[in-house]
């Protein structure tokens, strides 16, 4: 917006320049012909009371030369024949005899031009015995332009002056509104990437006012929604601590054995992932990002720890378990908690939404710049996979919430990386979930940001 008001501020002021600075040029040019010959005219005209007395020649090219024009040699003095007496010719002619005629002929002055350059004034003057004598003078063109190559170029330097002072001006007024509306396009960047104390100085045109009053107000509303939300998710966890805690209570009753060990291990996890949200939300501010420098795990020894624990389960329900893939060390940047929270949310999705005795498998593929992780079942499959991703979608099934594929996604779109439902070769569900191991490998984590907006509808 600033360049295109400068735009046109120059286009305005230099059409208003040339509108005004060409035809004053041009009357300049038009004052210095018609000053100089005006002059000639009243060089001519000094020689009238001469030649209405006498027309001897010696007399006249006394009075020729007694002049101005004459002692400069540009006056001639053309007097016809008259009586017995030949034509006389007194001074240079810069003319024809053909122009003299002519000019005798009508009357009145005329001029021509000088094969040389310049221009000659031919001015009648009757004589004493009524014929026409004609005086010439030589204007050169130095006369007739004097003066307009300085009016032209005074007239350029202000003109250029006027279109400088313009083009500032106009800078400065279009510095005056682009500011705050940079200023405001800031804060909107600084408010999506998560600094909620992005707030917008409420100057400069009324209009960017009244949208930096809006954005201010905008982003205090969601400050305050956030923070509503982490009361309320911390409440919420808070609840759950009351029936932990009879858990907790009844394992204990459990004895021992391999069950039991697994009931205690899965309450004192649960216990420590609520402690975990109360704490995050009693924080009032965002969660830390799921990956990061000194951030990692290794992911083959997380698989096999919680397949261990989901193994127990499947043995239960006559499940057919395939591991792939976890024979060696694949370290990935996502913290331990996060990975195990991710595939506890894809085998509790396995185990929720296929019937007993349906086989699955969780595989584990290297490929250099990423580490893929496949879990895999011959279920009944998803019927809109891309439903399914959409945070809160829960497709209409009991016992789900639509936020299990949303952490699997936070997790994979936090290295870079993407989660795509499929068909497996087991002829249900195919979750395969791209861990980048660098951020260019999949567009880094603006590329993620761009898919999940895509996505979500955004």
């Amino acid at each position: 917006m600033r360049w295109a008001l400068v735009k046109v501020c120059l286009a305005v002021t230099a059409m208003v320049v040339v509108a005004f600075a060409v035809p004053l040029g041009l009357v300049v040019q038009e004052m210095a012909s018609d000053r100089a010959f005006s002059n000639a005219e009243r060089q001519a005209a000094t020689m009238g009371p001469t030649l209405s007395i006498t027309t001897d020649p010696a007399q006249l090219r006394k009075a020729v030369e007694s002049t101005q024009m004459g002692a400069a040699r540009r006056m001639a003095v053309h007097v016809p024949a008259v009586g017995d007496r030949a034509p006389v010719d007194i001074g240079k002619g810069w003319v024809g005899e053909r122009a003299v005629a002519e000019t005798r002929r009508i009357g009145r002055a005329t001029t021509a031009s000088v094969a040389g350059g310049g221009s000659a004034l031919l001015q009648p003057t009757a004589l004493g015995s009524g014929d026409i004598a004609v005086i010439e003078i030589y204007v050169p063109e130095s006369e007739v332009s004097n003066g307009v190559a300085t009016a032209w170029l005074v007239l350029a330097g202000v003109g250029l002056a006027l279109i400088v002072g313009s083009v500032a001006v106009a800078d400065r007024l279009g510095a005056r509104l682009v500011r705050p509306a940079e200023r405001l396009a800031d804060a909107a960047h600084q408010l999506g990437e998560g600094r909620l104390g992005a707030r917008v100085p409420e100057d400069g045109p009324k209009e960017l006012r009244s949208a930096a009053v809006a954005f201010n107000s905008m982003a205090d509303q969601v400050v305050e929604l956030l923070a509503n939300e982490r009361e309320l998710a911390a409440d919420l966890s808070h609840r759950l601590r009351t029936p932990l805690t009879v858990l907790r209570l009844n394992t204990a009753s459990l004895g021992d054995g391999p069950a039991a060990e697994q009931t205690r291990s899965a309450v004192e996890q649960l216990e420590r992932e609520v402690d975990t949200i109360i704490r995050t939300a009693r924080e009032q501010r965002a969660p830390a990002a799921l990956g990061g420098a000194g951030a990692g795990c290794d992911a083959s020894e997380v698989i096999r720890d919680r397949m261990a624990f989901w193994s127990a389960l499947a043995e239960d329900e006559g499940r057919e378990v395939r591991l792939a893939g976890v024979e060696r060390p694949v370290r990935i940047p996502v913290a331990r908690p996060e990975l195990a929270a991710a595939l506890d949310a894809m085998l509790g999705n396995v185990f929720r939404h296929t019937p007993e005795a349906t086989p699955f498998a969780v595989d584990v593929h290297d490929a250099g710049d990423a580490v893929i992780v496949l879990v895999s079942d011959a279920g009944p499959g998803i019927a809109d996979p891309d439903a399914a991703l959409r945070r809160g979608n829960d497709g209409g099934r009991d016992g789900s919430t639509g936020l299990g594929l949303d952490i699997v996604r936070r997790v994979a779109e936090s290295t870079g990386g993407d989660v795509r439902l499929g068909r497996s070769v087991l002829g249900g569900t195919e979750v395969r979930v791209w861990i980048a191991l660098d951020d260019r490998a999949r567009g880094g984590t603006e590329g993620a940001r761009g898919r999940r907006r895509k996505r979500r509808g955004a």
